[in-house]
């Protein structure tokens, strides 16, 4: 299985594009900026799009790559969200103000865009992926996602702060690479708390949930632009305090637009 970083940051400006994951050639992991890096033969093989959430920068592109290929493609693009994030599209961009009605256009019995609601807990199999849907704690109804060809799962934790749910959860699957956001810095840990958003502080506390004796690399992601080094220097801080303390390594790395990961 291979992942594709299209992007993975919290804001733009040069070279950063919001989240967005291109999973093998046929499945996209939120629809961020970062999905307009792809050619339209690139959009044009997606058939599943599943969304952790409905927040601008995991969506932004979504409509226009619609729009890019619909008539083009020959049959709906599939879109999988939780029910609050599927009305949120309905009500505020599929709403024939900001963006046509994709579900409807061009008929209603052949639409560009067909949604399909899934449930925290659910498994799907789509394709030849399965795709378990995990629990988010967001300022909107949110979820990550575990996605596995049969050989490991890749995790996204999505946007979320404290989330007990979603370690205990990913502690009983094979995770062959954790994608966990960290937007803030400490010194912006209030805010990240009242956004519920993860800073370096807080993501230390959760990584402390990973089981004793799993080892898999960590990318950080989501960080804001302006605050990303010092959001790293402060994730390396505390990764090798826990180092000097407990003798307990987390792999953690920084994730970044361009990369791919076969797994």
């Amino acid at each position: 299985m291979k992942v594709r970083v299209l992007g993975c940051s919290g804001a733009i400006s040069k070279d950063c594009r919001t989240t967005s994951f291109l999973i093998d050639d046929d499945m996209l992991i939120d629809a961020g900026t970062g999905v307009g890096d792809l050619t339209l033969a690139e959009m044009r093989g997606i058939e599943h799009v599943l969304l952790t959430h409905s927040h601008l920068d995991h969506v932004a592109a979504l409509a226009l790559m619609v729009d890019a290929v619909a008539s083009q493609r020959t049959a709906p693009l599939q879109i999988h969200a939780l029910g609050g994030t599927i009305a949120a599209l309905k009500a505020h961009i599929f709403n024939g103000i900001i963006w046509p009605d994709f579900s409807l256009l061009p008929t209603p019995q052949a639409p560009f865009i067909r949604f399909y609601e899934i449930q925290v807990g659910q498994v799907l199999q789509l394709g030849d992926k399965t795709v378990e849907v995990l629990p988010a704690v967001h300022t909107v109804p949110a979820a990550g996602f575990a996605v596995t060809q049969g050989r490991g799962y890749w995790v996204f934790t999505g946007d979320t702060e404290r989330n007990p749910a979603f370690w205990e959860r990913i502690n009983q699957l094979h995770v062959c690479m954790l994608v966990v956001e960290t937007a803030f810095s400490n010194p912006e840990r209030d805010l990240a708390k009242r956004s519920l958003h993860l800073s370096p502080q807080v993501l230390a506390e959760e990584l402390a949930c990973i089981s004793t004796g799993a080892k898999y690399p960590i990318y950080i992601t989501h960080t804001k632009p302006a605050e990303t080094e010092l959001i790293m220097t402060e994730i390396r801080r505390f990764d090798q305090t826990v180092v000097a303390s407990s003798n307990l390594h987390h792999d953690i790395r920084w994730l970044y637009a361009g990369q791919e990961f076969e797994l």
